[in-house]
Formats: structure tokens, C-alpha cells, sequence
């Protein structure tokens, strides 16, 4: 359950809030609409981690049911999750980093039919990525730490880090990590 204080921890850095969380304050958060979805993914990846497929499946089904999202337990998903809205959002990557923000509306998954789940067909989202949103990044492509995936951009390709996606389909922008220069 270290990953969801991490989410909780991030949802209450970005939300504003400050000083320190009891467990009640945990508990509160909880059941709050923009951390509810997410405390349903992490009881999910509990279950299928333990191999209690059952309960997972329940789990991932109440989030497709209240919140509209649906997101495979089989997706390694770091801590610090926030996802402001959900409604429309498929999450079916191989990886999504910490500290992500992923917007309403999103998918994240394989060019085509895969209901084997086959790894190499599906993205890998770096640490600290913005997804805005509408976005559609499909395939098994990457998109580095610290990149911006512009609303309803449809990305293809790799993007590296600290760049930015936007457009369908989606340009590569490369910007500069912040205090650093690019060389000429």
C-alpha cells in the first residue's frame, strides 16, 4: 500500500493541501472522486498479485461501473497516480511511471486487438508524464520522463524525455529539461 499513499501524497501536494496526513485524512481522501479510481486500481493490483483474480476482476469492474475507467491490473503502475477526471480513460500499458497525470479520455494501449495482453505490443510511460486530455498512445512505443502529451494528440512513436506530442498524428517537440540549455 506504499503506492497509494504515494498517490494520496500527490493528490494532496497538487490539490493544495499541506501539512500532516493522518489516517483519517487517508481515509477522507479515500472517497474522494479523484482518488477513489485510484484506490480501486491498487486493490486490483493487490489481488492479482496475489493471485486472487477474482477480486481483482471485481475491483477493476467497480472502476468501469462508478468512474468509467477501465485499467488492466496487469499494468505496472508507479506511485503518485493522479488522474483528475476519468470518464473514457483505458489504461492498458505496459508501464506507466511515477508521479503521472493522466487526463480524461486517454488510451493507452496496442494498435490493434490483443486480448493476450502481449507486452511488446503496448506503451511504456516514463516518471512525472502529463497526458492530456483525449490522447491516444498506442503501440509498443515510449514516452520518456518528464514528456507532455498534448490533448487529443495521437501518438505513435517514441517520445524522449522532456519533450512534447501534439497533433494526429502526434509531432515530436523537443524542449529543454528546465535550467538547462541546448548546446548549438
Amino acid at each position: 500500500m506504499k503506492k497509494l499513499r504515494s498517490d494520496i501524497e500527490q493528490f494532496r501536494r497538487l490539490s493544495g493541501q499541506v501539512g500532516e496526513t493522518s489516517a483519517l485524512k487517508i481515509l477522507i481522501t479515500c472517497v474522494n472522486p479523484r482518488i477513489a479510481p485510484v484506490t480501486l486500481i491498487r486493490l486490483a493490483e493487490f489481488f492479482h498479485a496475489k493471485r486472487l483474480r477474482v477480486f481483482s476482476k471485481l475491483c477493476s469492474m467497480l472502476n468501469v461501473a462508478i468512474f468509467g475507467i477501465e485499467v488492466s491490473p496487469r499494468v505496472e503502475i508507479g506511485g503518485g497516480l493522479f488522474l483528475p477526471h476519468t470518464v473514457g480513460t483505458v489504461i492498458g500499458a505496459r508501464s506507466l511511471g511515477s508521479n503521472c497525470t493522466v487526463m480524461q479520455g486517454v488510451t493507452l494501449g496496442a494498435l490493434e486487438s490483443d486480448l493476450s495482453f502481449t507486452l511488446a505490443k503496448r506503451p511504456v510511460i516514463g516518471n512525472d508524464v502529463l497526458i492530456g486530455s483525449g490522447a491516444k498512445i498506442l503501440g509498443g512505443i515510449s514516452v520518456g520522463d518528464h514528456a507532455k502529451i498534448g490533448a487529443n494528440a495521437v501518438v505513435l512513436c517514441d517520445v524522449p524525455a522532456y519533450a512534447l506530442a501534439i497533433g494526429v498524428p502526434a509531432r515530436v517537440i523537443i524542449r529543454s529539461p528546465v535550467g538547462e540549455t541546448k548546446a548549438d
